[in-house]
């Protein structure tokens, strides 16, 4: 028997079924929430960077809406960059746009590349939604 539960938001049955890993986890009162990376309708990442990382936090929040949650439920994230430092302004907009206070635990890290092509940052989440 598992001991956790896949969240898998209407519209991303294909990713958990083609790829194999579910858009976030349950265990008790804790959510893993996997990377989001931000794409537009059309599965692809905008160029602009301010609005791909508002689009990846948002999809986040969907992801959290599936668990019953909200952004407002993350306790720990942790994001991967392309471009840590030349995007970090604007990552930090769309953070504070999205997330309020208390703010939650937050590692950035610097990377050569992410799975989606053009893609500037993932964010990957822990959050506390109780059953």
């Amino acid at each position: 028997m598992a001991h956790h539960v896949p969240i898998i938001p209407a519209g991303s049955e294909t990713q958990y079924d083609r790829f194999h890993f579910a858009p976030a986890t349950r265990v008790g009162d804790t959510v893993h929430v996997s990377g989001v990376i931000g794409t537009g309708p059309d599965g692809k990442c905008d160029p602009d960077p301010a609005t791909q990382f508002g689009s990846a936090f948002s999809q986040l929040g969907e992801v959290l809406k599936a668990a019953g949650g909200s952004l407002d439920d993350v306790v720990e994230m942790t994001s991967f960059h392309v471009g840590l430092n030349e995007h970090m302004r604007a990552f930090m907009a769309a953070k504070d746009e999205h997330l309020s206070e208390p703010w939650p635990a937050w590692t950035a890290i610097g990377c050569t590349e992410l799975a989606m092509p053009g893609g500037l940052a993932e964010i990957r989440a822990t959050a506390h939604i109780p059953t």
